[in-house]
């Protein structure tokens, strides 16, 4: 079964680890305790759409670039097909893995 907790844990996981930031420097300034930033990484709980937003800030990566990367998961988990373009800025996605600016 699809959790999109688990899914919003490991891409946001996936961001915080590219920029080499540890859970206590982004759980900081997303202004959450770390421990539950851990949970929510682990899939254990559900970020709140505040909370998303915080902890998207913290990493500078936009929100819109979490929840594509979550949708593309989801699309391939359920046999979706995905088409072969894509439009110009989904391929910079690589974008999301680094700070913003």
């Amino acid at each position: 079964m699809i959790l999109l907790r688990r899914e919003i844990g490991d891409v946001l996981r996936d961001a915080r680890q590219r920029q080499g930031r540890t859970l206590r420097e982004v759980s900081s300034a997303a202004r959450v305790s770390l421990g539950y930033l851990s949970e929510v990484e682990r899939g254990q709980k559900e970020a709140s759409s505040e909370l998303l937003a915080s902890i998207c800030e913290a990493l500078n990566v936009p929100m819109s670039f979490v929840l594509r990367a979550v949708s593309d998961r989801v699309a391939v988990e359920e046999g979706v097909h995905v088409p072969d373009t894509v439009p110009d800025e989904l391929v910079r996605r690589e974008s999301l893995l680094t700070p913003v600016g």
